[in-house]
């Protein structure tokens, strides 16, 4: 187990990212927060081509927020509802969402090897993840109003782009637990492992990304990102514009000479 509860491995071009404290289901207290975001400050100073972001152990991906009173940000949120007052609530909220958020702006594709249960602020990490691969006997449970609370790691606004407002009122609404069959079928997850299986597939899904032109999957996920917040022709210009800065920059010659000699292309890092 690692000290803070976040482990950072790198494999060839890929990072995998584990939440490491299964004795607590891999739960976030705020040990683990400054773990995580020590880890997304070397992944931004030395970019992978691809994030992996799994649990440890074989029983969760993450059980979101440790509501331990061992927790220390328990103690200030208790204060905090005793004083009626939501700016210290605030103020962590924030600072965990921003972690959330730097995690998943990173430049690369981000994958969730969903490994075991993911409730709460876990399955709001997932749905906030570009990919999602989950092992076939999982469930996924948006389950903060069972507890008198609500999506809070920005998991409420990328369910609702992701499957809809209609299924995201039922899941998060209803708290109700999803299995990885149901999640397919939803929309909620990219891919279905074999039990025991979901970090394999993952990397292999991470090295076939990584095989391809690094500068053309980060535009092309600058795109991904950035379409759901955009009027349809600003989406389609900033794809041209991509498209066009991609060209220019070179890449695309490594790719097509390899082509034309019927070579595996290798692409240098940008």
């Amino acid at each position: 187990m690692s000290e803070n509860g976040v482990r950072l491995k790198r494999e060839g071009h890929i990072a995998i990212v584990t939440l490491d404290r299964p004795g607590r289901r891999n739960a976030f207290n705020e040990e683990m927060w400054n773990g995580l975001e020590d880890v997304v400050l070397k992944l931004e100073e030395n970019l992978p081509r691809a994030v992996i972001v799994t649990g440890a152990g074989d029983k969760a991906f993450c059980a979101g927020f440790d509501v331990n009173s061992d927790n220390p940000q328990v103690s200030g949120l208790i204060s905090a509802v005793q004083n009626n007052d939501s700016r210290p609530v605030e103020i962590v909220m924030r600072r965990i969402r921003g972690i959330v958020d730097r995690l998943v702006s990173v430049p690369v594709p981000v994958i969730a090897a969903m490994n075991g249960i993911a409730y709460g602020g876990g399955a709001e990490l997932a749905t906030r993840c570009d990919l999602r691969i989950a092992d076939r006997g999982i469930v996924i449970c948006f389950s903060e109003v069972r507890l008198g609370l609500m999506t809070d790691w920005g998991g409420g606004v990328s369910l609702t782009r992701l499957v809809g407002p209609s299924v995201a009122a039922d899941l998060i609404l209803s708290a109700r637990q999803v299995t990885a069959e149901e999640a397919l079928k939803l929309g909620l997850v990219n891919r279905i492992s074999e039990q025991g299986k979901t970090l394999e597939d993952s990397i292999a899904l991470a090295e076939i990304i990584a095989g391809n032109g690094p500068r053309a999957v980060r535009h092309a996920l600058k795109v991904i990102r950035k379409t759901p917040d955009l009027p349809l022709k600003d989406a389609l210009d900033l794809e041209t514009k991509e498209a066009a800065n991609l060209i220019a920059s070179g890449e695309c010659y490594h790719g097509i000479m390899a082509f034309l000699s019927k070579e595996k292309p290798e692409f240098p890092d940008p």
